[in-house]
């Protein structure tokens, strides 16, 4: 009966952090050395990172992980860097590192990247603790390209987490990552949360770059979401995520999307990812003029 009240009081714990308790939360409950033991022996505990434990089986889950590498970094830890900023929801793919910062001594260990600091302040997000918002910029700026940090803050705007006043008082002068936060903030637009991919992301910056009219970003024409669309001279510009990788049903999708854009009078230009990547001044040459033709041609008097 012992047994099972203690089972009762780590399950309830570990309810709350994704399945996972640790050592010391297992000791403050008055679980003796030797009834961990045995649970391990009997399969109730499963070590997942040193003093840390799945509790009940050891299915893997993505916010178990999370929550195992949380509670090895110990009390007051939280997930930062490229992790919070996915955690945020404020980019795509989950970095193959968890990132955590912690007040603690503690070190890296495989696939968990510690990073020891004091006086953090703490924020929670779906059931977990994170490093605030703009914490989370400047983290992410420390190692990111500044096209993605870009795209960090278009995304944090389009998600209502874009709060100037709240990164300024971070970005101290010598701090890491504080240069490029600084920059990308001057260089924000909003658009570019609705790049869905890295070329998308290029092509935009390649009409910034050279003194393109910014066009809308993945538009809904007639059913067709299409990459970038001016929409006052009627051009739609594709760029192909795919390099050389097309398959026949990526072909015949493009096609067909192509001819029902040109049935509506709009004038499509398609580039692959390696034009975008090597051939930059062209493909602005080529938009440049088509966008003159269009004007050109929307200007002309009936006859």
């Amino acid at each position: 009966m012992a047994n099972q009240n203690a089972k009762d009081r780590v399950g309830s714990l570990a309810g709350r952090q994704q399945g996972r308790i640790a050592w010391a939360q297992l000791r403050k409950l008055a679980v003796p050395r030797v009834t961990i033991h045995d649970w391990v022996e009997q399969g109730y505990l499963h070590p997942r990172l040193p003093g840390v434990y799945a509790v009940g089986h050891a299915a893997p889950s993505i916010e178990g992980d999370l929550a195992a590498a949380l509670l090895y970094a110990g009390p007051g830890a939280m997930l930062s860097h490229g992790t919070a900023a996915w955690w945020f929801g404020l980019i795509d793919g989950r970095p193959s590192t968890i990132h955590v910062s912690t007040p603690r001594r503690c070190r890296s260990l495989r696939g968990i990247r510690v990073h020891e600091r004091r006086g953090h302040e703490r924020a929670w997000h779906n059931r977990l603790p994170v490093t605030t918002v703009a914490q989370t910029f400047l983290d992410f700026a420390t190692t990111a390209s500044l096209n993605r940090v870009r795209t960090l803050l278009a995304n944090a705007e389009y998600h209502h987490l874009l709060d100037v006043e709240e990164v300024d008082p971070l970005l101290g002068r010598g701090r890491p990552g504080s240069t490029k936060l600084r920059e990308a903030l001057k260089r924000h637009q909003p658009r570019l949360a609705y790049a869905r991919s890295p070329v998308e992301v290029a092509f935009f910056e390649l009409c910034e770059e050279f003194g393109l009219p910014l066009p809308e970003v993945n538009a809904r024409i007639e059913g067709w979401t299409i990459d970038f669309f001016w929409r006052k001279e009627g051009v739609v510009v594709e760029v192909d995520p795919y390099g050389n990788h097309h398959t026949p049903a990526q072909i015949d999708r493009d096609r067909r999307k192509d001819l029902a854009l040109r049935g509506r009078g709009l004038v499509v230009l398609r580039y692959s990812r390696d034009q975008v990547e090597t051939a930059r001044p062209a493909i602005a040459s080529d938009v440049t003029a088509a966008l003159a033709q269009q004007r050109r041609v929307t200007r002309r008097p009936a006859a």
